[in-house]
């Protein structure tokens, strides 16, 4: 009876940890990650050791340390033993054994790595996470206790006030320091919880646990980089007020913070505060911070000053990142030739240029157009042994291939390979839009399948660049089968993927499919804008369904997409060809109301309107009170006009218009073209007036404006109706002898 008495304090004795002096020991080498080791605890799987019956053992925690202090004997009962009791394991229990663990760090690993080893999926609280952060942290094991903290913060339901108070609880129990906080702070960041960040730092400091210099700033870099410069200045604020001695890296984030919210002006006063207060002074990334925030600004003068008086008065030289952030920002704001003196002056003094510095200089040549200025500039980077990156070569290709230069667009591709550069969507979309704007759409899909083979996925603007060129040369069933890849591929079409293809489909009169298109948009809630509709109402506009086009109308001005003045043209010329004036004033009026300003499309619209009901001498009326109100007819003005009267055949009124426009050519005007004087022609053909018809051809050779085939056709059928087959056949050798063939009309 005595000896079972006795058994519990023996066990109780024999399991007393060695103190020690907080020896920090090298982690145990069996317990590699933390992902198969501490894996996210089972929330489906109930664990028997959160039982009440765990609670029935008043010496679990004494059997376990006993257990973990034998376990170096490899003494098979032992370690089935310690199996046993870590089974019946809860979370406090994990937790009071670490506290006993304290000063035995390699006791306490041991008892992490077998609670991993044997329970896997052992339920966590935050008490016990925060016990084995603390334990791990002293062990100079931060990835893994990174881990546990990662493990914490992103279970359901937890608050930062629970994480905080959990560390909190367990620090003096675990013999812990501020490093955890420090930790906890950068997870949070790494993590891009930059909210939970900040919430987590004001939470500690109101405990008054101190956070270091280095977790501050990257809190405070990261708030700024991200934009949330009111919340770093709170953190700033708070660090001062603690006492916390800030270094050059809190200088230069807080400038960074103040020019990113355009507050440049206060910056001086800003470093002299920290100099007075803290001893701290700008160092050469301060004001490369602020030259890069002045050129960025197109504020150039006091970019230079800082650079040429104030950095070589406080014994600091201008250096590569330096000269380029001038030059990018001298070249974002169209000052190209100063830029490139700037350039001049950093290789004098003797710096090296990077593909930084071209890659500005290139891509402001490229958009200039100046193919000469680039291909230099590349020549120099090749000599100069400057490997251009993919801006520099996607900028160099895109403006040959906009050029229409192809080839040399794929000679710079091929420079790009030889370079060891992988070529990306940018690059390839490049290509693959020059080939679509030659009409070569077979080697498009060729590099498109180079560029799938290369697992190099297609993205929208690739598929858009080809389905624009398919519908644009009439390719439908090729644009329909593409885009049915498209969207097989799990690759979402926006607003411009189907409107490209509204467009191909109005184009040939296919307004159902357009329509079925145009639903699908509603259905999958794709962005409307005004230029789906514009196209929409085109298409119903140019085949006369007025109905359909009011109704488009209506459904655009519902959603509140105001409409332009190209809209406003499209409809006003819908309504025109179909002889419906009256209509077409209600929307120029309302137009008008609107303060849309006419443009020569509209007043173009107007005047065929009146032509089409036979009224061009209102028509003319027109055009003389718009003229008078400042608007500048066009050559389709006058040829509209001239081609109304023909048809009412008031042809001293045409002629009177053509002398109208000879006149203002005088004064910089209009010259009448070929389908002016094809007009008059074909009037007075109509008329059998053979002799004024050849006056005309006469006439419009004599101001040097060819005749085409529609000319011939109209005078040879005009003799022939006249039975005068001498004049038809002459005026026929003449039409072959300039290139023209006849046709069905002839």
């Amino acid at each position: 009876m005595v000896s079972h008495r006795l058994l519990p304090s023996r066990i109780l004795l024999l399991s007393r940890v060695k103190t020690t002096h907080h020896t920090r020991l090298k982690p145990l080498k069996t317990l590699t990650t933390t992902t198969s080791q501490l894996a996210p605890e089972s929330e489906t799987t109930p664990s028997s050791s959160s039982s009440s019956s765990d609670y029935s053992d008043p010496y679990l925690v004494d059997k376990l340390c006993f257990g973990l202090n034998q376990a170096n004997n490899n003494n098979n009962n032992t370690a089935s033993s310690l199996r046993n009791h870590l089974i019946r394991l809860n979370p406090l229990a994990v937790a009071e054994v670490l506290y006993r663990c304290r000063d035995d760090l390699t006791l306490a690993q041991r008892f992490i790595q077998q609670l991993s080893l044997h329970l896997p999926n052992f339920k966590h609280t935050s008490l016990s996470l925060s016990a084995t952060i603390h334990i791990l942290v002293r062990c100079g094991r931060l990835s893994d206790a990174q881990s546990c903290l990662l493990r914490m913060i992103r279970r359901s339901g937890v608050s930062r006030e629970e994480v905080v108070t959990s560390l909190a609880s367990t620090y003096t129990n675990c013999a812990s320091n501020d490093s955890v906080f420090d930790l906890l702070i950068r997870t949070y960041v790494q993590a891009r919880k930059l909210r939970e960040a900040h919430e987590a730092f004001t939470l500690l400091r109101s405990r008054g646990y101190v956070v270091s210099i280095d977790a501050c700033n990257a809190l405070l870099g990261s708030l700024v980089r991200f934009g949330w410069v009111e919340l770093a200045w709170g953190v700033y604020h708070d660090m001062s007020l603690s006492g916390t001695v800030i270094n050059v890296y809190t200088l230069n984030i807080m400038v960074n913070a103040l020019c990113k919210d355009n507050q440049m002006d206060k910056v001086g006063g800003f470093i002299s505060q920290v100099e007075e207060k803290f001893g701290v002074h700008p160092d050469i990334v301060t004001y490369n911070t602020l030259i890069s925030a002045y050129s960025s600004r197109g504020l150039t003068e006091e970019a230079f000053e800082l650079m040429n008086v104030i950095m070589p008065s406080k014994g600091f030289t201008p250096g590569v990142y330096t000269y380029n952030t001038l030059i990018n920002g001298l070249c974002k704001h169209r000052q190209y030739e100063r830029a490139k003196e700037v350039f001049a002056e950093m290789l004098k003094s003797g710096l090296g240029p990077d593909s930084a510095t071209y890659r500005s200089l290139l891509m402001e040549a490229c958009k200039k157009g100046d193919v000469g200025e680039v291909e230099e500039l590349f020549s120099d980077m090749r000599r100069g042994d400057v490997v251009p990156d993919l801006v520099c070569f996607s900028s160099v290709m895109s403006l040959f291939a906009r050029r229409g230069d192809l080839d040399k667009a794929l000679v710079y591709f091929s420079l790009l390979k030889d370079a060891g550069l992988v070529p990306d969507n940018v690059i390839y979309t490049v290509l693959i839009q020059g080939y679509c704007k030659k009409g070569m759409f077979s080697e498009a899909m060729d590099l498109r399948n180079e560029m799938l083979r290369l697992g190099c996925c297609m993205d929208v603007v690739a598929y858009n660049t080809i389905l624009h060129g398919l519908c644009k040369r009439k390719m439908l069933g090729d644009a329909d089968k593409l885009f049915k890849e498209m969207t097989e591929r799990g690759l979402f079409p926006d607003s411009y993927t189907l409107t490209i293809l509204i467009d191909g489909h109005c184009k040939l009169g296919n307004l159902q499919n357009a329509m079925e298109l145009f639903k699908k948009m509603k259905e999958k809630r794709i962005r409307l804008d005004v230029v789906t509709y514009n196209t929409l109402l085109d298409g119903f506009g140019k085949v006369g369904d007025i109905d359909t086009a009011k109704e488009i109308w209506i459904d655009m001005v519902s959603r509140e997409i105001l409409p332009t003045p190209v809209s406003y043209s499209i409809l006003v010329n819908a309504l025109c060809s179909k002889g419906h004036l009256s209509e077409a004033f209600r929307v120029w009026d309302e137009m008008m109301s609107k303060g849309v300003k006419p443009t020569v499309m509209i007043c173009n619209s107007m005047i065929k309107g009146y032509c089409r009901s036979c009224n061009a001498s209102d028509g003319e009326s027109f055009l003389d009170k718009m003229v008078s109100e400042g608007f500048v007819p066009d050559i389709i003005t006058y040829n509209t006009l001239i081609h109304g009267y023909v048809r009412e055949e008031k042809m001293s009124r045409a002629f009177g218009l053509v002398k109208k426009m000879e006149e203002e050519k005088q004064g910089g005007g209009l010259v009448p073209d070929v389908f002016t004087y094809n007009s008059i022609l074909h009037g007075f053909c109509r008329q059998n007036q053979m002799k004024e018809a050849e006056a005309v051809l006469r006439k419009m050779i004599e101001r040097g404006v060819n005749p085409d085939k529609s000319t011939y056709t109209c005078l040879i059928n005009g003799f022939v109706s006249q039975d005068n087959l001498t004049e038809a056949f002459r005026f026929h050798d003449e039409m072959l002898q300039r290139g023209f063939s006849p046709d069905d009309q002839f």
